[in-house]
Formats: C-alpha cells, sequence, structure tokens
C-alpha cells in the first residue's frame, strides 16, 4: 500500500463537504475519484497533498514515496519558454549531468595525473555515469520532447514564451512537467480538460504503462474506462469503493442500487403488516392482546430502517422538443474555406438530414467551433455556401456562453429571453437545473463555467428549435449531467450538429461523424466505436490527392515529419508488433498457468509417491520453463521494439 486515507472528514463552515471517508492505493494502481460537481473530490485531493487541513481523520503516504500533483486550473507565471519551463523540472538531471561534464573535463585534463589517480577518478565516474542512467539522465531531454509533443505541442510551440499562453496551454505544460519528473504518484484533477483526442489517446497510453500510482479526477468516461482498475465514488459526503474501470463501477453501482431498493420495499412492507397487526390486537381491547400489541411495537422500535437510495441530480429533467418540424434537408455546405494566419480548411462540404445527430470532431485548431460559428453567420467564411432548409429554426449553444449578459441575474436572463413565461415557470426551469431559492438572483459574472454552461442549456431547452448547433456540450458537466442530456438528446426528434471531445458522450448520441482532418472533411456513418475502426481506411481513400501532395511537401521540407505513406507502414508495422506482443502474452499467461497446474499436480499423495508420475510432470514442467524463458525474452524484445 503506497496511500491511506483514513476517515477522513472536511466541512466548511456549516456545509459538510465529506465524512468519514476511508480508501487505499496500492503501488502501481489506477484509481478514479468520480462524483458530481461540489462532491468534494478536489478537496480530498487538496487534503492528500497537504494544501488543506481535514477537519478529522489521517492520510499516510509510504515511507520514501513521492506525490506529485495537477490541480485543475494553472497560472504559471514565467519569462521561460515551454520547453525550459518543464525542463526546470528535472533540476536533479540538470545537476547530476552538469557534475557528470566537470568528471569528464577533469579527466581530459588528468595526464599529468598517476595511473591510480586516474583509476580511481574513472571509478568515481563510472559509478556516478551509472546512477545517471538509471534515474533517465541519459533519455529525459527526449522524454520532454516525447511528452510535449503527446500533449499537443509542436516543436515551434516550444519556444513560446509562458506569459504568451492560454490558461490551456498553461495547464497542458504543468502537466508535462508533472509527467517528467515521475513521482511515485500521479494526482490529476480534470486532466483531459484542455487536450484534443489524439493528446487524451496519448495521455491514457502513458498512464497504463506508468510505473507508478495514478489518482484521477475526471468526468471523462472514456478516459477512465481505458486506464482505471478502481472506483472512489464520493457520495452524500461519503466514500464507496468500486473494484474495476468506469462501466465495471456504474454496473455494479446499479445492482447495488437494485439491490438496496428492493431491501427497502421488502422492510417496508414488512412495517406495515406489523402495523396493521399492531392496530388489529389493541382493537380487540384484551389485557394479551395489548401486551402482544406493545411487544410488537418494541420489537418494531428496534428495527433499524433502511433508507431509500435517492439517485443525486435526479431533479434535472431536460426536455427538447422543436416547436415545428423541419424539411428533410437540414443543412448543406458547399465549397467552404476559411483562413485567418494559415488556413483552416478548403472546399469543404456536407450535409445534414432531419432526425441526424452529428459530432464535427478534430483537433484543436482545425476549425470545427469557426464552422459552428460560420453557419451561425457570427464569423464570414472566405468563401462556400451554407444553405439552412424549409422551416429550419437554429438552437446554438456557445462553449464561451457569449449569448449570456454578465450584468445580469439567472431570474433576468431567462425573463428577458423568454417574456411570455410567467415567474413559477422560469423558477421550475432554473431548479431543473439545480438553481434554487437565491441562486436566481446570482449575475451571471459571478457564476462558474459549469454553472453558466447549465444557464445556457436552461434557455436552450426553452427554445424550441428543430435543429441544435452544440459547441462542447459537456464541457464543465459532472458524469450524471452528461447522462442526463445524453437521454435528452437521443430522444429529441429534431437535429443535432455538434462538437465534443468527449469521447463516452459521442458513442453514446452520435449517428454520424465527420472528422475534420487534413483541412478537409472525412464521414463516418457510425458512432465514435465506428471511426476508431474506419478512420485508417477511410482517411486513405477520401483524403483529397491535394492534401496529400501538402503532406509530402511538408514532410521534404521537415525530415522530422513522415509522410502519408511512411505514416501508414509504421502505423502497420506498429500494430503488427502488437498483434505479435498480444499473442506472445497469450502464450505466456498458458505457460504460466499450466506450470501452476502442474505444480499442484505433484502436491497430490497418490503423485507424490508415484516417482514415474513425477518425472513425467518435472520434464513438463522444464519445457514449460523453458518455453517461458524464451517467451518472456521475445516480449521484452518485442516489448523495445514498440517503444
Amino acid at each position: 500500500m503506497i496511500l491511506a486515507c483514513q476517515n477522513i472528514s472536511k466541512s466548511f463552515g456549516t456545509d459538510e463537504i465529506v465524512k468519514h471517508v476511508s480508501f487505499h492505493v496500492e503501488d502501481h494502481e489506477k484509481v478514479a475519484i468520480v462524483g458530481i460537481n461540489g462532491a468534494g473530490k478536489s478537496t480530498l485531493l487538496k487534503i492528500i497533498m497537504g494544501e488543506l487541513s481535514a477537519d478529522e481523520g489521517e492520510v499516510t503516504l509510504a515511507k520514501n514515496k513521492s506525490i506529485g500533483y495537477l490541480a485543475q486550473y494553472q497560472d504559471i507565471d514565467s519569462a521561460n519558454t515551454i520547453y525550459e519551463e518543464v525542463l526546470a523540472s528535472c533540476g536533479k538531471l540538470i545537476e547530476m549531468e552538469a557534475r557528470l561534464r566537470k568528471m569528464e573535463d577533469a579527466m581530459a585534463n588528468a595526464s599529468s595525473q598517476s595511473e591510480g589517480a586516474m583509476e580511481e577518478l574513472m571509478d568515481r565516474y563510472n559509478q556516478f555515469s551509472h546512477e545517471f542512467d538509471l534515474q533517465g539522465g541519459f533519455t529525459f531531454r527526449s522524454e520532454i520532447t516525447g511528452v510535449l509533443k503527446g500533449l499537443g505541442f509542436t516543436e515551434e510551440d516550444f519556444t513560446k514564451r509562458m506569459h504568451e499562453l492560454s490558461g490551456g496551454q498553461k495547464t497542458r505544460v504543468a502537466l508535462g512537467k508533472l509527467l517528467v519528473t515521475k513521482p511515485d504518484i500521479i494526482m490529476l484533477d480534470e486532466p483531459t480538460n484542455h487536450l484534443d483526442m489524439e493528446s487524451i489517446s496519448w495521455l491514457e497510453n502513458y498512464l497504463l504503462n506508468y510505473k507508478g500510482a495514478v489518482i484521477i479526477v475526471a468526468h471523462d468516461r472514456y478516459f477512465l474506462d481505458r486506464v482505471v482498475t478502481k472506483v472512489v465514488e464520493i457520495s452524500r459526503h461519503t466514500a464507496t469503493v468500486y473494484e474495476g474501470n468506469y462501466t465495471a463501477y456504474a454496473k455494479k453501482k446499479e445492482q447495488m442500487r437494485d439491490a438496496l431498493l428492493k431491501q427497502y420495499y421488502n422492510q417496508q412492507r414488512e412495517i406495515r403488516h406489523q402495523e396493521e397487526v399492531i392496530a388489529k390486537l389493541k382493537s380487540f381491547n384484551r389485557e394479551k392482546s395489548i401486551k402482544r400489541a406493545e411487544s410488537r411495537e418494541k420489537a418494531l422500535d428496534k428495527v433499524e430502517r433502511i433508507e431509500k437510495p435517492i439517485e443525486e441530480n435526479t431533479d434535472i429533467h431536460l426536455t427538447l422538443e422543436p416547436d415545428i418540424t423541419s424539411g428533410n434537408d437540414v443543412l448543406t455546405v458547399k465549397d467552404l474555406k476559411k483562413s485567418y494566419e494559415r488556413t483552416l480548411f478548403e472546399s469543404i462540404g456536407f450535409e445534414i438530414k432531419r432526425g441526424e445527430r452529428v459530432a464535427l470532431i478534430g483537433n484543436n485548431g482545425t476549425g470545427k467551433t469557426t464552422i459552428l460559428k460560420i453557419i451561425n453567420e457570427l464569423v464570414e467564411p472566405d468563401c462556400g455556401v451554407i444553405h439552412l432548409g424549409s422551416n429550419v429554426h437554429i438552437g446554438y449553444y456557445d462553449q464561451e456562453h457569449q449569448n449570456l449578459h454578465p450584468d445580469k441575474t439567472l431570474f433576468e436572463e431567462i425573463s428577458d429571453a423568454y417574456p411570455d413565461l410567467n415567474q413559477t415557470r422560469i423558477r421550475n426551469v432554473l431548479a431543473a437545473f439545480l438553481f434554487t431559492n437565491d441562486d436566481v438572483f446570482k449575475r451571471i459574472s459571478d457564476l462558474s463555467g459549469g454553472e453558466r454552461g447549465r444557464v445556457s442549456l436552461a434557455k436552450l431547452m426553452l427554445s424550441n428549435a428543430n435543429f441544435l448547433i452544440l459547441d462542447e456540450p459537456t464541457n464543465h458537466l459532472d458524469i450524471t449531467s452528461k447522462e442526463i442530456l445524453e437521454s435528452a438528446l437521443n430522444a429529441y426528434t429534431g437535429t443535432v450538429l455538434y462538437v465534443s471531445h468527449d469521447r463516452y458522450f459521442i458513442n453514446r448520441t452520435a449517428t454520424r461523424i465527420l472528422e475534420l482532418t487534413s483541412k478537409q472533411i472525412v464521414n463516418y456513418i457510425g458512432n465514435y466505436d465506428y471511426y476508431l475502426e474506419k478512420r485508417e481506411e477511410m482517411q486513405a481513400a477520401y483524403l483529397k490527392p491535394a492534401a496529400a501532395e501538402e503532406e509530402k511537401a511538408a514532410a521534404s521540407s521537415n525530415d522530422q515529419k513522415l509522410s502519408w505513406e511512411e505514416m501508414k507502414k509504421k502505423q502497420a508495422a506498429a500494430r503488427k508488433i502488437e498483434n505479435a506482443i498480444k499473442k506472445v502474452e497469450e502464450e505466456i499467461a498458458e505457460k504460466e498457468a499450466l506450470i501452476e497446474a502442474l505444480e499442484q499436480e505433484c502436491t497430490k499423495p497418490e503423485v507424490a509417491v508415484n516417482s514415474a508420475k513425477l518425472n513425467e510432470i518435472h520434464e513438463k514442467m522444464s519445457a514449460a520453463n523453458e518455453r517461458l524463458e524464451a517467451l518472456y525474452e521475445e516480449w521484452e524484445e518485442l516489448s523495445l521494439h514498440q517503444e
């Protein structure tokens, strides 16, 4: 066990945040902490880090173990470049490297020293060089480059100054600094919020192969499914631990809730029965019957009552329904182009039909949000045609929430947008999004990003639009709210076009995916799993030759960039190695199981006295062990190739 939280409780004034929370983390374990917004997840991480003190309980970190923490918001104020900022986190290795260089200089200038002194210097150098190597000294600079590229920075970005970066970029740099220091425990608070899909996929693989323990607070269910092996749920101030990934947790939680609900109803039925019997006995009005009734009453008072399980956030009832039905052709886009300092996309075109739920995906900076703004006439295209079908009424959800007025209260925001609504209806709508009592008189400017998102969704719900255009609708929503939104969109009879990095959300809601890549659109008729399956095949078949030529030109001007064909060959080779590793791992598991079975066989009394049988078993074990050694070597070699 590398970390233990025992009976952690914390309150702020009269607000109880967590109460008697206990869980532990094993070495190499990947743990998720989940719960609705405000459940106390980030508070718990700060208590573990010692940034907040617990009211009671204790956090125990194993001896000589280090812990690294990435908070949800970063504001690194530094004159360093991106590369220098991450490099600075490797101070110990930089010092060791400088010392090594000094030793090398000393050896180069030691011609006048005796042979014995030279030997001693060489021995010290070799020992120190070995220690430097063990700590990753010969690879840490290349690792920094790999981590920064994995997090979505190009080599051109490495020289950008920290004060020039956005908040999201600073968070990515902070994540890079944490990863290269390689603490025994990594704690990440919403690490995927500022990453595109490729960077999230890279981070997943990095954490899966990380030798230390990982604790993650995240609402990205696809990410949690791939990475974690244990889930700690914070609900109603207490913690429940579930083994497995997010899907396993959700299934077990539902099973536990159903079982508890069944117990609750059975107990309620038994309580009602006992109360009826007591009432009947009392009605006889005889000494014996009254004594029996009193005895039953005492027994009933001692029964430990089961509380009815209640789902959190069940107050949100999101209903989206169009006021009128649009024509079958909802949106037609032809020859669309947009450039700023560089070309985002050109000559793209696509159509959307009534009833479709279309996800527009792509890396950060490809122009997805720009396309939505062009459709909403907020940005002018360089050229191209946007045509809306008959009776199309757009409802637009902007991730920047520019449709909200910062000086208005929540109540004014709704009442001004929909003057025909009475006070009761407005309060009911806001209550559906967890704004109750005096919350409705808060100013928009005082709200968090997640709260503004809920207000925007409330306005969208009232719009009765038949074509919803949503830009990152799940950002800042907790998992329960995401699930409610998913259900609402799946039941919606209108048409939806949205941009999202939430792969689980896309998988649950999209009927079609448009990928913006190489300045063009590739169409996939299916959800995110289908996209992953067909991506390579579809890109090779449908990306225009011009894009391929651009790829080749870029590759020839920069030796470090692979051409399209080279990339495909490399991916094919990687898949081949991956399949080979999988086969070797399967055979290793098979041989290990065989050896274990043979060892069990040797312990049987009838076998222990049978020398012929023992010899036969030992021969099989020797052959299996010999093969297992060969498989381990093969696995190591394949793993080296894969790296």
